[in-house]
């Protein structure tokens, strides 16, 4: 908008012309002396165009701009509440944490079926299934060992196979925000660094009967209902340390150690003192 030359009157100074403008200024020379405005906010109190075409112009602009100033007004203070939100979930996250008591079975291990499995891996994220009766039926399954602490492992049986020949496919510690009490979905996501997946080759040297044991029916290999049940720490530690070792890749096996040292610490394990596996299929050997 050129206003260059245009005719102005200010309640004090008088009639004056504009000598030169920006965005955010405007030079009015009134003869004796020339002024300097705020652009165009002078407009809307001390400063009258006397062009009245240029002067409708410039009440759109102004308009404008007001409108734009409400809108950003306004997504401030959103993002002010914003703010104050997630202030209020670290403050409630803390306390949870500091609140938190190590469950000796706070780990889980979940059946992948096909259409499963690749979702998992591109998603990284499982579904813990619904609630199969009761009053809450239908509802999503809500995962409340899981915490901080916990790694998600994923198996899968064929269905022409045995149960003792379910194999580990890989496996993630759960979100680092994530806390399996207040989920309401039943979504169980990965954490952004330790999820590891294995090759089939890997996966065919990872049985997960090798590891896991129902104390209750120690003799027993079965699976029958539910997309999950929870396990023991130290039977996951035995198994992020089996796949350290097992990773070739340089890149993989680093990860995997780390993996294993991070779980190790959240869970209070001594990596040192920690047992060889003993599940089901090691006894019945």
């Amino acid at each position: 908008m050129n206003l260059l030359n245009k005719k102005v009157t200010h309640e004090r100074f008088g009639t004056g012309s504009i000598v030169d403008h920006s965005d955010s200024r405007i030079e009015i020379d009134f003869g004796e002396d020339n002024k300097t405005f705020v652009f165009p906010d002078a407009f809307e109190k001390h400063l009258v165009l006397q062009d009245e075409s240029a002067a409708h112009s410039l009440e759109e602009m102004i308009r404008e701009k007001e409108s734009e100033r409400r809108e950003e007004e306004l997504q401030k203070e959103e993002e002010k509440e914003l703010e104050r939100k997630k202030h209020e979930l670290r403050a409630e996250h803390e306390k949870l944490m500091k609140n938190h008591k190590l469950h000796p079975e706070s780990q889980m291990v979940f059946w992948c079926e096909p259409e499963e499995k690749q979702l998992a891996f591109s998603k990284w994220k499982v579904y813990s299934g619904e609630i199969k009766s009761g009053k809450n039926k239908g509802k999503p399954n809500k995962p409340s060992r899981l915490h901080q602490n916990s790694a998600v492992l994923l198996t899968e049986r064929n269905s022409d196979m045995p149960e003792k020949e379910r194999k580990i496919l890989g496996v993630f510690m759960v979100n680092e925000e994530f806390i399996g009490k207040q989920s309401e979905d039943g979504i169980v996501p990965a954490h952004s660094v330790y999820r590891l997946q294995l090759t089939e080759q890997e996966s065919a040297r990872m049985n997960f009967w090798n590891y896991y044991v129902n104390e209750k029916s120690p003799e027993k290999m079965t699976w029958n209902t539910g997309k999950y049940r929870y396990f023991d720490n130290t039977m996951m530690a035995q198994i992020l340390r089996d796949l350290a070792s097992l990773k070739k890749d340089p890149e993989e096996q680093e990860l995997a150690q780390q993996f294993f040292e991070h779980f190790c610490k959240m869970n209070q394990i001594m990596d040192q003192e920690l047992p060889q596996p003993d599940g089901a299929l090691m006894r019945k050997s």
